[in-house]
């Protein structure tokens, strides 16, 4: 599979998309276009989540395709996720839905979980 060029080939800065050209219509549109949310990623990057994808987000499934380890997959996956702007594995208390947060809290006071459970679980340490 071809990837679009992304990045320059000398300095490697990003490169930006400044004409649109319709085949069908013949229309060309000049400005400056976004790669979209992707744009950040290295095409090695586009390729491992094509495979994620494939293989509905299973890890142990992308081993043997791979030639990789656990580990080292998921380490690539915590790339692509920091690359898009977010940290793997933390989920804020803001993020979690108030009826999760409300279960938690329920579970606290009924006894079902210890105050550091809770806690742990609130600011999204554990699920």
């Amino acid at each position: 599979m071809k990837y679009p060029l992304n990045r320059c080939p000398i300095c490697q800065n990003e490169l930006t998309i400044t004409r649109l050209r319709c085949e069908s219509c013949d229309i060309t549109l000049d400005g400056r276009f976004g790669w979209g949310v992707f744009s950040h990623l290295t095409p090695e990057q586009v390729h491992f989540l094509l495979v994620f994808i494939r293989h509905e987000g299973k890890l142990t499934r992308m081993e043997d395709e791979m030639n990789l380890s656990y580990p080292t997959l998921r380490n690539r996956l915590h790339e692509i996720i920091r690359a898009l702007g977010y940290e793997p594995g933390k989920e804020s208390s803001a993020d979690m839905d108030e009826e999760r947060r409300r279960k938690v809290l329920e579970d606290l006071d009924a006894g079902r979980l210890s105050a550091e459970e809770a806690m742990r679980i609130l600011r999204g340490e554990e699920a």
